[in-house]
């Protein structure tokens, strides 16, 4: 099958779960999810009519929210599905989260019930101390339910695909509680369409499936873009990089998604190994998102894999796609590509006037896939959504002159120091030039009234670059006011289930007091 444009695929359900019936149809033997064992499409579609009946024999409603605490594989995949057709809200969440994240969105969405997928070690100890029923074992997986809610309302349910939520995603919340992201089942589909279209995926592909389906990359464009082109998808738990090269070569992969960190780690793993180039012949494509791309990285990546690295921008709030490269033109820089197809940008001061190609400026967004809205959160919803529908993404861009999109970092990350300003991902840049870097992020530091640029990388085994070495490497290529007054170094930086660093934990180490030893 050839990739058409979205417009160009009348099959096309208007709601998720009409991903799964439509290919059921039209080729039913075909593999659908591969891991151990290769399940076909006609297998998923009776798995997910089972685990559909049984929540409904289990007291969910349509508008109900079910929360499910797993991790990536079969079972995830059903689940998804499963809440759809029965007319819920999956609230996908990340099983490595701790009680304390877990049970913060459980009291926020007040699920009807809550299923952990047994598969996962850490699922099984939330069930435990949920309390959680006996699992019901079937091919795809061990699952267990958590009591009834019965005093949990559903939400409204209209059954118009732009208005019934189909997933509700929580952000990582880098500062204060995260924020419950409501997307529509015609949210997810416009970039269930672009990703078949843009990525050119037919049936015959084999997607690598490690990104975590709790995360909107992992659940919008790998895990619905992949099925709703009819190929299979190839669900991975948990990142290693050796893992990671032995799967992409034994399951012969065509398309391998994923974050920036997890291509470094893969990049320091095959360099142990001495090896200076990755033979997998039957990729084809390779992508990142989710985070910053260094230019060094995307040369070492691309150098090591024989292909591009293509590159894009989103948020979950945009579920999540923005702008993509395209496979047709290639570029040697890191811009993010341009718009998708639907989607207006904009470049904006702080007074929301649009500004010349080349200034940077807040990126506003409207189209398709933009959300509902923040879930029981409407100030929230309204100080980010603005009149006419704009989506405020928080984060500075700027256009290029043939229309391709920039991403110079977070608003709230900006650090302006001695009047000037320093956008974290161009220190970042630098530094992860450094043969011993595996990655690096910077945050600012308040000082008497001002503020100073601080990094913290993680190094390459048995590197011997010390800070004071990196500060210089940075200072060769960085202005005066760009410079690291402070690199330290870590055994790795914190992270979320999906790869992106969690700078908001590194800025608040930066604001505790030094302990003091006794």
């Amino acid at each position: 099958m050839t990739a058409e444009s979205p417009a160009d695929f009348p099959e096309a359900p208007a709601r998720i779960e009409g991903i799964v019936g439509l290919w059921a149809r039209q080729a039913p033997h075909a593999p659908a999810v591969v891991d151990e064992r290769s399940r076909s499409w006609a297998e998923l579609d009776a798995a997910v009519a089972g685990a559909t009946e049984n929540l409904r024999s289990l007291g969910v409603r349509p508008g109900d929210r079910v929360m499910v605490v797993g991790e990536n594989g079969p079972a995830a995949v059903v689940m998804l599905f499963a809440a759809a057709s029965a007319g819920a809200w999956a609230v996908n969440v990340n099983a490595r989260l701790s009680a304390r994240e877990v049970d913060a969105i459980r009291r926020h969405c007040t699920p009807r019930r809550v299923a952990f997928l047994l598969d996962s070690p850490d699922a099984r100890a939330h069930a435990e101390r949920m309390g959680a029923g006996a699992a019901s074992e079937g091919g795809w997986g061990a699952i267990a339910y958590s009591p009834l809610d019965e005093g949990t309302l559903p939400e409204p349910v209209t059954g118009d695909a732009a208005v019934d939520v189909a997933a509700l995603l929580y952000t990582t919340g880098t500062t204060g509680e995260p924020k419950g992201v409501m997307l529509t089942h015609s949210n997810l589909m416009f970039i269930a369409r672009n990703s078949r279209s843009l990525r050119r995926l037919a049936a015959s592909d084999r997607v690598y499936g490690l990104l975590p389906v709790s995360h909107v990359y992992g659940l919008a464009s790998v895990c619905l873009g992949t099925l709703f082109s009819g190929a299979s998808l190839h669900p991975q738990a948990r990142f290693a990089p050796a893992a990671m090269a032995q799967f992409v070569r034994s399951h012969a992969l065509t398309v391998c998604q994923g974050v920036p960190a997890m291509y470094a780690k893969l990049l320091e793993h095959l360099r142990a190994q001495q090896v200076t180039r990755f033979d997998a012949p039957a990729l084809r494509f390779l992508y990142a998102g989710g985070s910053p791309l260094s230019p060094a990285l995307k040369r070492e990546v691309e150098a090591f894999f024989g292909l591009p690295l293509h590159n894009g921008y989103g948020l979950t709030e945009a579920s999540p796609t923005l702008t993509q490269t395209r496979p047709e033109s290639p570029r040697d820089d890191c811009s993010v590509g341009p718009a998708i197809p639907g989607v207006e940008l904009r470049i904006v001061d702080r007074d929301g006037r649009d500004l010349p190609d080349g200034e940077p400026g807040e990126l506003w967004a409207r189209g398709p896939n933009v959300m509902k809205g923040y879930y029981r959160a409407p100030e929230a919803t309204a100080a980010t959504i603005r009149p006419g529908g704009w989506l405020a993404t928080g984060d500075i861009a700027r256009r290029a002159p043939d229309g391709a999109y920039f991403i110079e970092g977070r608003l709230k990350e900006l650090i302006i120091r001695s009047g000037f300003n320093v956008f974290p991902v161009e220190v970042e840049a630098v530094l992860n030039a450094h043969p011993e870097v595996v990655q690096s992020a910077v945050v600012g530091r308040a000082v008497a009234g001002d503020e100073e640029v601080v990094a913290f990388v993680e190094l390459v085994p048995g590197a011997r670059a010390t800070p004071q070495a990196l500060i210089e490497f940075a200072g060769r290529s960085l202005a005066p006011y760009k410079r690291p007054a402070e690199v330290i170094v870590l055994p790795a930086l914190p992270a979320a289930a999906n790869g992106k660093v969690l700078k908001g934990q590194l800025a608040q180490r930066l604001r505790e007091p030094p302990k003091v030893s006794q």
